[in-house]
């Protein structure tokens, strides 16, 4: 039964970072109008040319990771810090996306806890 929760919850957030890396490029969902501080923060990272690029090329690489089991906690790792960010940013800046991060936060931290054996060396002093 947890070997089917694992496939399950993986191939899940597999594909939302698989297909919001692709959108990053390919931009085939429209990006509604944004305003406030969201609209500010969306403007300084296209001014600074790479910040979208970068947060769209971890997204694929870790949902492809993700996806194809092919280092998938490798991919967890990759996923991580974006995952706190979009967290934290519907905590302190738009709260109507909070409830689809936190599933996404769980989803990560269930995986995580899942592959826990594959992080226990990082744990260990030497």
């Amino acid at each position: 039964m947890k070997k089917y929760a694992i496939l399950i919850v993986r191939t899940l957030l597999g594909l939302i970072f698989t297909v919001a890396g692709l959108n990053g490029f390919l931009h085939f969902f429209p990006t509604p109008p944004l305003t406030g501080i969201m609209g500010e923060m969306m403007g300084v990272y296209l001014k600074m040319g790479y910040m979208f690029p970068l947060i769209s090329a971890t997204q694929l690489v870790g949902g492809i990771l993700l996806l194809t089991n092919f280092f998938a906690p490798l991919g967890l790792v990759l996923l991580a810090p974006v995952i706190v960010n979009i967290v934290l940013l519907h905590i302190f800046i738009d709260p109507t996306g909070l409830p689809i991060a936190i599933v996404v936060l769980i989803f990560e931290l269930f995986l995580a806890y899942s592959y826990r054996e594959k992080y226990a060396p990082l744990f260990k002093a030497k």
